[in-house]
């Protein structure tokens, strides 16, 4: 267990903003996904994936790699790379088959973040399982050319992007159910003993 956590110190301001961010980017795309809300599509997500949930989440996890925070550097580092190289990719001409295996890999890194969340709480492997599924479920529609998988694929990352969200809420809050890995505040490199 990141032995911040096991101090109960408040949740680093990153985290908070890492998690808002990703959570706010898995509403965009999935809603895109869903079709639920007229007129918007997935493409419609292009923009918030390259700023929102590339620059800034892979941003916050570079900080909190800076600050010791491993879980959460990884997971904010890795995601933001992966939502940059979504963003980027969008209108290039790829196979399906092509863009299946994107998803499928980048399901592997939320599978490993899912399987390493275990320390970080119920909260984070929550929302991680989730993601893992509804990257395998895309991969699998763009594979298959079913498009009615890729929608609930869209509501696994809806589900997922909710979770993120009231976590990062939930910290700001102050609600005593969050589960978002924390840092010290004496300094840089301080931790509790533990």
């Amino acid at each position: 267990m990141d032995n911040d956590v096991a101090a109960g110190r408040a949740p680093s301001s990153t985290s908070v903003l890492g998690h808002l961010a990703l959570g706010l980017t898995l509403l965009a795309f999935g809603l895109g996904l869903t079709g639920v809300v007229h007129g918007v599509t997935v493409a419609d997500a292009v923009r918030p994936a390259l700023y929102v949930g590339g620059v800034a989440l892979f941003i916050a996890g570079l900080i909190e790699f800076r600050f010791g925070a491993a879980f959460t550097g990884t997971a904010f580092a890795a995601l933001g790379a992966f939502w940059f190289t979504w963003g980027a990719g969008v209108g290039t001409h790829v196979s399906a088959n092509a863009a299946g295996l994107f998803f499928l890999l980048w399901a592997l890194l939320a599978l490993s973040l899912t399987l390493g969340a275990k320390a970080a709480g119920p909260v984070a492997g929550t929302l991680y399982g989730l993601l893992s599924v509804a990257l395998v479920l895309v991969a699998v529609a763009l594979f298959a050319g079913a498009g009615e998988l890729g929608k609930i694929g869209g509501w696994f990352a809806v589900m997922s992007g909710l979770v993120a969200w009231y976590a990062a809420t939930a910290a700001l809050a102050g609600w005593p159910a969050t589960a978002l890995p924390r840092r010290g505040t004496a300094g840089r490199g301080a931790t509790a003993a533990g």
